[in-house]
């Protein structure tokens, strides 16, 4: 007689295995066996397969496992395992659930100017057909399918697409370019993940110079400064975060001048005061300028 023992993607304190980031879960036991109950929660699909053969695809609800039964050789194994043998069955959990996926690389403009991008596209498995393309189409490692996984295979389309934009535009312009780069991503994203039965919800896509001064210099161009004039202006905002005095100088185009302190004698300076009969004679007046 099998075992009835409940399959789903609970752990034994209560909690969800299928966490963010966790696009498909295959059930570590060996222990489904005919008349197991598979529990599929709201946003999962169960695939259940047998030596590698899908047999059935379930939503949410739960199920008992109806399997054909097959000889088995040794009593061993008919003791401990109900007529099934380990492993003949395979539970494996599909989220349904929307995720984001992350990619982030290094694009060329036409100066040849490095530009780094990051992505974030939303996922998510919508059918029970498109679960069975995850199962039978993605490969993973372990017993489940994260989002790193998935953009491991998706993050070169990401790339391709980027710098076949990127590539013809000059490094300012990148920017205003940024819609029809996103529509790009998209187009080849969803033609690419379709293969495996994954939804492109939504894409977002950032772009900045990888170099610093570079990212700097753009922007006091976007003032409506000249090319000598943001170099001028990068310039004298160094100078001033240093604490030199000649920043300002540097922001306009003007030369440093340092002063000089003169001593000048008083109009005063050589006469001889009256004695004065009641106390001592006042001194002469000087005056430092």
């Amino acid at each position: 007689m099998a075992i009835r023992n409940v399959i789903s993607t609970l752990g034994t304190d209560g909690t969800e295995v299928m966490g963010p980031g966790i696009l498909m879960w295959h059930y570590p036991g060996a222990d489904i066996m005919n008349g197991s109950l598979l529990t599929v929660e709201s946003n999962h699909f169960c695939v259940l397969k047998s030596r590698g053969a899908i047999l059935n695809v379930y939503d949410t609800g739960q199920y008992p496992v109806e399997t054909p039964q097959r000889p088995l050789l040794g009593s061993f194994q008919q003791a401990f395992y109900g007529g099934q043998s380990p492993w003949q069955y395979e539970a494996m959990f599909v989220s349904r659930a929307k995720s984001v996926v992350k990619a982030q690389g290094v694009a060329l403009s036409r100066e040849l100017a490095e530009m780094v991008y990051d992505v974030d596209y939303y996922v998510h498995i919508d059918t029970k057909e498109d679960a069975v393309k995850l199962v039978t189409h993605m490969p993973y490692q372990g017993h489940a399918l994260t989002t790193e996984a998935l953009n491991a295979y998706a993050g070169p389309v990401v790339e391709q697409a980027i710098n076949q934009l990127v590539q013809i535009t000059p490094l300012e312009q990148v920017n205003e370019k940024i819609h029809d780069i996103t529509e790009l991503v998209r187009g080849h994203l969803q033609d690419f993940l379709g293969i495996y039965g994954v939804t492109l919800n939504d894409v977002k896509v950032l772009m900045r110079p990888r170099d610093e001064r570079m990212r700097e210099l753009i922007s006091l161009r976007a003032f409506g400064l000249s090319e000598i004039d943001a170099v001028r202006y990068y310039v004298a905002l160094k100078m001033a975060e240093r604490g030199l005095v000649s920043a300002p100088n540097m922001a306009v185009g003007e030369p440093f001048h340092i002063g000089i302190t003169t001593t000048q004698a008083s109009p005063l300076a050589g006469i001889t005061p009256t004695p004065d009969v009641n106390g001592p004679a006042a001194p002469a007046a000087h005056r430092t300028v």
